[in-house]
């Protein structure tokens, strides 16, 4: 059974990029209007990813219980990776609601057009920055080997077994 705060592991890669999807939303719908608060739930939908998986998201839920289930089979990928991503958006977009209540819009702009980018590319191509970062860092022994055993191998872009027995959400 899962803890409240446990991040899943194996994580379906399909239910990672509708959630990516949805940030690309919110990340654009926040560089048109620059409206505060659609900072909100961006920050929060990270920061709730991060410490449990989707369980306390709301787009994290629509991802993995309505949508992904209706596009495409489970794809299995390790979760420890999608977790460090996540981390960097929430780290990302945190700074995004305290640059913009401090005045320092462009600052704000900035770190909401980064987490565009990298949510782009990994809804549409399903290439995912955060998780080659938490490789380079695997490879570099600052992340060591028992995060992840399965990110050994992370570069060769392979998935898990489908019989992987661990939750399969984002």
């Amino acid at each position: 059974m899962r803890r409240p705060f446990d991040f899943p592991n194996p994580v379906n890669e399909v239910a990672a990029r509708t959630v990516a999807a949805g940030v690309v939303a919110m990340s654009v719908t926040y560089l048109l209007t620059r409206h505060p608060l659609v900072l909100a739930p961006l920050s929060y939908g990270f920061a709730a990813r991060v410490a449990s998986g989707p369980r306390f998201s709301p787009l994290g839920l629509l991802a993995t219980r309505l949508v992904a289930p209706a596009i495409a089979a489970p794809r299995l990928v390790p979760g420890p990776p999608k977790r460090f991503a996540q981390g960097i958006g929430a780290t990302l977009s945190i700074l995004a609601v305290v640059a913009h209540a401090a005045g320092a819009g462009a600052v704000a702009v900035a770190a909401v057009g980064a987490i565009a980018v990298a949510a782009s590319l990994e809804a549409a191509l399903g290439f995912c920055l955060g998780c080659r970062g938490f490789a380079i860092l695997m490879r570099l022994g600052v992340i060591p080997e028992h995060v992840c055993v399965e990110c050994n191998d992370i570069w060769s872009g392979r998935r898990l077994p489908a019989d992987r027995t661990s939750s399969t959400s984002a």
